[in-house]
């Protein structure tokens, strides 16, 4: 009888033992951490430059082992389009957001709803006064601009003006970038004609140019804001049969092709490839707890037919 209680207690305290080793696999799975995800929502996905963003955005979460999704509207003007696709990821509850915000006003109150649910914001290409924000990866863009109005320096008699293209209105990165190449300009002597927006788009640019042309404004140079306005305007004034120098901003493959062509004079040079790889990754390491820089500059320059042929090859 003894033997039995015996044999009893010993096939109890085993099949304890399972139960306890079975919770305890379980305890230990629902431990594992989540994959982590980063939602990039940026201002459009129509131009070589937010392409590019995306594709340094993708290289970061491969390389870090992290699940990216890029996401934008279809055009820049679409601000309504992209504050939805922030509150999706919102909803999704992402590990962090990468914004580039195309209207700071418009973008606060869901970055607000992002600070609520603990998801940690990371700025890119364009910044916003918000104070909760984990950092901004980009251009300087007033000095980028700044740049550009130098330039014109170098190129024309003091005196001359310049008709500049800028992009959406209310968008701070071109704010930035009109006013720093307004400063620029002043810098060297020479003048703004007019400024207009176009959007940001290719041919918008072109019927600017054109219209600016047919009003018979006096002007000697071009600056725009990103390279596809810069492009709309080199066509219009090739197709007009006037030679004057077009400075664009971004350094995308079809502004290199125009510069090689001699039908772009420069461009303001911008990483978008580090735009992206660098908010990501900065993003990832604020979920893993890690301190990062509040601004983490991507570096800007100018290219021109004396450097075009080393960017090409990169």
């Amino acid at each position: 009888m003894k033997k039995n209680m015996s044999l009893l207690a010993a096939l109890f305290l085993m099949v304890a033992l399972i139960v306890t080793g079975c919770g305890s696999t379980q305890t230990q799975t629902q431990k594992e951490p989540e994959k982590i995800k980063i939602g990039v929502v940026v201002k459009a996905l129509n131009s070589d430059f937010w392409k590019t963003v995306e594709a340094g955005a993708k290289a970061a979460g491969e390389k870090y082992g992290v699940e990216v999704k890029v996401l934008g509207p279809n055009t820049e003007t679409d601000v309504t389009g992209q504050i939805s696709l922030i509150e999706d990821q919102v909803t999704r509850k992402v590990s962090a957001l990468v914004v580039a915000p195309s209207q700071a006003a418009s973008a606060i109150p869901v970055f607000n709803r992002a600070k609520e649910a603990k998801i940690p914001v990371i700025l890119a290409d364009t910044d916003v006064a918000w104070d909760d924000k984990v950092s901004f990866v980009g251009t300087g863009n007033f000095n980028a601009g700044k740049l550009a109005g130098e330039y014109f320096g170098k190129k024309l008699p003091k005196g001359s003006k310049i008709v500049i293209l800028r992009g959406a209105l209310g968008d701070p990165t071109h704010d930035e970038r009109v006013n720093g190449c307004i400063e620029g300009l002043k810098s060297v002597g020479l003048e703004v004609a007019v400024t207009q927006p176009a959007n940001s788009e290719r041919a918008m640019a072109v019927t600017v140019i054109e219209n600016i042309l047919q009003s018979k404004q006096e002007f000697a140079g071009v600056f725009t804001t990103n390279d596809e306005m810069g492009l709309g305007a080199a066509k219009a004034l090739e197709d007009a049969g006037k030679k004057m120098i077009v400075v664009g901003f971004d350094g995308s493959p079809d502004s290199l092709a125009a510069i090689s062509a001699g039908k772009l004079d420069a461009f303001v040079a911008q990483n978008p490839y580090n735009i992206g790889f660098k908010s990501v990754e900065a993003a990832v390491k604020v979920v893993k707890g890690e301190a990062i820089e509040k601004r983490i500059d991507t570096g800007t320059e100018i290219v021109n037919a004396e450097n075009v042929n080393e960017k090409v090859k990169k």
